[in-house]
């Protein structure tokens, strides 16, 4: 099996005990979701795809898990850090890729190491098209204007 596929199995495994379906719906949608654009991202900007995907999938696992946002970002990036590494599917290096990419996706303000861009993007990609009838949120928007040119949607 691939570690793709071994880190989706898992990610599926911790989240299949939420209490309601469509919470559990939502999160697999918006991990996929993310994981996919990631994905796409990385190979336009010559980033590693797989690292990305893995980025993808675990960036707020740790909220679904929890029902918490609160403070997200770094608890999730500690929580994939154990999930990988209970796995073994990823070295130090790889790991650290990740979990940076998790730590710092919620700054959208922010610019950060490139693999932390390259999720941050594809976190407002989905949250901005991931139901065309929303407006892009605020926060999103300056982000936003730049994918779209990158990538050329409007």
């Amino acid at each position: 099996m691939s570690r793709i596929k071994d880190l989706q199995k898992r990610v599926h495994k911790i989240l299949k005990d939420m209490d309601d379906n469509q919470k559990y719906a939502n999160a697999i949608a918006h991990l996929h979701g993310v994981s996919l654009a990631a994905v796409m991202i990385a190979k336009k900007r010559g980033e590693d795809p797989e690292l990305a995907a893995m980025a993808g999938l675990l960036h707020d696992l740790y909220a679904y898990k929890s029902g918490s946002y609160d403070d997200h970002a770094h608890k999730g990036a500690d929580y994939a850090r154990k999930v990988l590494e209970d796995l073994g599917i990823t070295d130090a290096n790889e790991t650290d890729i990740i979990c940076s990419a998790i730590w710092h996706h919620d700054n959208k303000d922010q610019v950060d190491s490139s693999m932390d861009e390259v999720l941050k993007d594809a976190d407002v990609i989905h949250h901005s098209l991931g139901d065309p009838t929303k407006e892009v949120k605020a926060h999103e928007k300056a982000r936003f204007a730049k994918l779209s040119e990158e990538f050329g949607f409007c």
